[in-house]
């Protein structure tokens, strides 16, 4: 039996992550280890104080490092080479498994040698609002697929979506494509799902493995957070440059108009337009970041961190 490690990035811990440990450890194929990538070493030793927390869970290992040194791609690198598996997890800790076997469907796709990584599909939780509940279906719908080189002409950048709040990778695949990039502002899934794909593997969206993952931003939430995604695209040329994401948001935008209009629900289309624009607004920024004096970067980025190591 392979074994399999989970590796989850955290900051500022919650009792629903130790919600999502207890679910991890109670699946219907055994976790081996669960890498905690702690940032800031007080917020996770604040949670688990006073609790038997390692002594429930001996197979937890937290690595604590600071704020300043956290990077989306470096601190998942770091938190694979605490593995010895052959297959690892990446998810965050936000994400909530539905079933005790989404370990298991997320990886048995793996099992083929020519599927470097396999991703779930994300659900909207239970105080989602409509526009976000359609936005989670779109982008994650009921069926799965598999995609290949062959698919980047009709896919476009949707042949690269895969998204690291629940995936599995099969770590000698991910050996042989050099891993995780070592910085980026965001997306290092789809840039390592990119690279994947280039050289010949396949990215596999498994639908039957779910969690329940969903934001309720705030329209300056949705400006920083494009704003961070267009940064990363103009930061990746090599994957991002060939094929365009304007249209895959567009498409979303119509067609979340069109079921708001049929749904009786037309009193939220005026915000799905605000916010829309917010997005593109921040979007466009970002992919033009380079021309911005650094202090309004810093004002419209998630991520200052990110700007202050830069």
């Amino acid at each position: 039996m392979r074994k399999i490690d989970i590796i989850i990035p955290v900051y500022k811990p919650d009792q629903k992550f130790l919600a999502l440990v207890d679910k991890l450890e109670h699946q219907t194929v055994a976790v081996n280890k669960i890498i905690i990538m702690n940032t800031e070493r007080q917020y996770f030793d604040r949670l688990v104080k006073g609790t038997s927390f390692f002594e429930k869970y001996r197979n937890v290992c937290v690595i604590n490092l600071k704020k300043e040194d956290f990077d989306h791609g470096l601190t998942r690198r770091q938190g694979v080479e605490q593995s010895d598996a052959q297959v690892f997890v990446m998810m965050t800790m936000d994400a909530m498994p539905v079933d005790e076997d989404l370990v298991e469907k997320l990886t048995a796709p793996l099992e083929r040698e020519d599927v470097a990584v396999s991703y779930g599909r994300q659900m909207a939780g239970k105080n989602s609002g409509e526009i976000e509940r359609y936005t989670r279906k779109f982008n994650y719908p009921g069926k799965g697929c598999e995609k290949s080189a062959k698919d980047v002409e009709k896919l476009g950048i949707k042949a690269f979506f895969c998204s690291n709040v629940c995936a599995a990778y099969r770590r000698d695949i991910y050996d042989r494509l050099g891993g995780f990039v070592s910085r980026t502002i965001f997306n290092e899934d789809m840039i390592y799902a990119a690279g994947a794909i280039k050289a010949g593997y396949k990215i596999v969206y498994a639908a039957d493995a779910k969690v329940v993952h969903c934001h309720n931003y705030t329209y300056r939430q949705q400006f920083r957070r494009n704003f961070d995604l267009g940064v990363s695209q103009a930061d990746h040329p090599e994957v991002f440059a060939a094929v365009s994401s304007e249209g895959e948001g567009a498409a979303l935008i119509r067609k979340t108009t069109v079921h708001l209009w049929k749904s009786g629900k037309k009193r939220l289309i005026p915000g799905l337009y605000i916010s829309s624009c917010f997005k593109y607004a921040g979007y466009l920024l970002g992919k033009h970041y380079k021309g911005l004096p650094k202090c309004l970067v810093l004002k419209c980025t998630m991520s200052e961190e990110y700007w202050k190591q830069k």
